[in-house]
């Protein structure tokens, strides 16, 4: 329990007084996931909002490999991305692989099909009850999906805060991609995996505490923009604000 306590309080004692080394790990997860949570979420959106309203030939089969797409373990999502951006690989001339670009196209492609997923069915939900209204205004599929996500646009945060949470966490992509190189890819999940693994406990603590930290402030960012999609959705009626 002493070794426990200790471990705790060192690690606590890292985080409050700014360890520069600690701080680094976290900005740079930050910077990371950010980026590539911004990235997967511009493709995701519009593709999520055009297959919630276009009705195509293959259609089923599309929303079957997207939902296929979501169970895939995210060390094969590494290891697909290290393929490619390998130096014998399509894309290895970018020479990306143990960059911060790579665990971005890592943490991007991880996370796009889970956007598109719950884009869709945001946007797909909101044309059952709407787009018939739309329809008869004479809205293409392009506008009524555009329309209809604006007007879904607070749910659609949550997406992206969903999506963020889903990046930061991941491990196996990052390490595949990145290395895992101290000052240069070390991020915080790969980070705790080490320190865990070298017996380094009060540093593995201290990034657990600001990542539990992290998760806390998205989930109290999900209650609060569904709070005030409630709202807004008790004052403002469909097409206000368009």
């Amino acid at each position: 329990m002493n070794t426990f306590s200790d471990s705790v309080n060192t690690a606590i004692g890292l985080v409050l007084a700014g360890d520069a080394g600690l701080w680094a790990i976290v900005l740079r997860s930050l910077a990371v996931s950010v980026t590539a949570t911004v990235i997967a979420y511009a493709l995701g959106l519009w593709l999520g909002a055009w297959l919630a309203s276009a009705r195509f030939a293959g259609r089923g089969v599309a929303l079957t490999l997207l939902n296929t797409a979501l169970a895939v373990p995210a060390v094969v999502v590494g290891l697909v991305v290290y393929l490619l951006l390998s130096r014998s690989g399509p894309l290895g001339f970018l020479g990306w692989l143990f960059n911060f670009e790579a665990m971005v196209v890592a943490q991007a492609v991880l996370v796009l099909p889970l956007v598109t997923a719950l884009v869709r069915q945001t946007v797909e939900d909101a044309e059952r009850s709407h787009g018939e209204q739309l329809r008869s205004m004479g809205a293409g599929t392009l506008m009524r999906s555009l329309l209809l996500a604006w007007d879904e646009r607070y749910a659609l945060l949550t997406v992206f805060i969903t999506a963020f949470g889903r990046a930061i966490a991941e491990v196996g992509t990052v390490m595949i991609v990145g290395g895992n190189i101290d000052g240069f890819t070390r991020v915080m999940t790969t980070a705790i995996a080490l320190e865990t693994s070298k017996g380094d406990l009060p540093l593995a603590l201290g990034l657990g505490v600001v990542l539990l930290a992290v998760v806390l402030v998205l989930n109290a960012l999900v209650s609060l923009v569904r709070r005030w999609r409630e709202r807004a959705d008790g004052l403002v009626p469909l097409g206000v604000g368009i």
